[in-house]
């Protein structure tokens, strides 16, 4: 599970990842609303959690930018207000929920499983990109003509369209093939990350997975910037 920590008070920060940490997240920690902004592009998280109030660009204009890019990854706001109309401009700008200082611990811990959970529980019937089709019910791909995949390619080619151009690492990649909890497995998501790279050529799709054996992976339009081509 990876974490996104956006929080300017040092001392909170460094408890929070110490305790995130112990219980086996990976976590990322950004010290203003640029930086959590910045890596929210480059990378793909399970949840972000951020302060309201931050130097150099606010948790409400970040989290703002963040939701403009497409990125609906479970976003929990951290505030030391306490008025209402704070947290409704939080929650109608795009978080998922909102916990006010002080808080608990272990309330926010809880409140970020509650998060992942109902995020990963939801799975758009379809998504497209460019000129390629996922069904993800039906687990096929479309493009210049139709391939079946298994469930597994299904969930992993959704999460990869998802966080498209960001980089994938491979035990990320390897919890999405449903296998979250378990020691990952290298060769196992090599095999799939080539199906995956195989089928999106076999469709003509204008799409396809960079990285090599032990990751990170990208997904990428070919072509573009210099990419990969059929």
């Amino acid at each position: 599970m990876h974490i996104l920590l956006a929080e300017d008070e040092q001392d909170m920060s460094r408890v929070l990842a110490a305790i995130f940490k112990h219980e086996g997240y990976d976590i990322d920690v950004a010290a203003n609303g640029q930086e959590a902004v910045d890596l929210a592009k480059e990378r793909s998280y399970d949840c972000m959690i951020m302060d309201v109030m931050m130097p150099v660009k606010d948790g409400l204009t970040a989290l703002a930018e963040i939701r403009a890019s497409g990125d609906a990854t479970p976003v929990i706001m951290l505030t030391a207000k306490t008025e209402v109309d704070d947290r409704i401009n939080g929650l109608d700008t795009g978080a998922d929920d909102y916990l006010a200082k002080p808080f608990s611990v272990k309330e926010l811990m809880a409140r970020v499983r509650s998060q992942t959970r109902r995020h990963g529980a939801f799975n758009p019937g379809k998504m497209t990109l460019v000129n390629t089709t996922l069904d993800v019910e039906a687990a096929e791909v479309e493009a210049g003509n139709t391939i079946s995949l298994s469930p597994k390619e299904a969930r992993l080619l959704l999460y990869f369209m998802k966080n498209e151009g960001k980089s994938l690492d491979e035990i990320s990649v390897y919890g999405h093939l449903g296998e979250e909890g378990t020691d990952h497995d290298q060769a196992t998501v090599w095999l799939y990350v080539n199906y995956l790279k195989r089928k999106l050529a076999s469709v003509q799709s204008d799409l396809t997975i960079e990285g090599q054996s032990g990751g990170p992976y990208k997904l990428v339009q070919c072509g573009v910037n210099g990419h990969g081509s059929h």
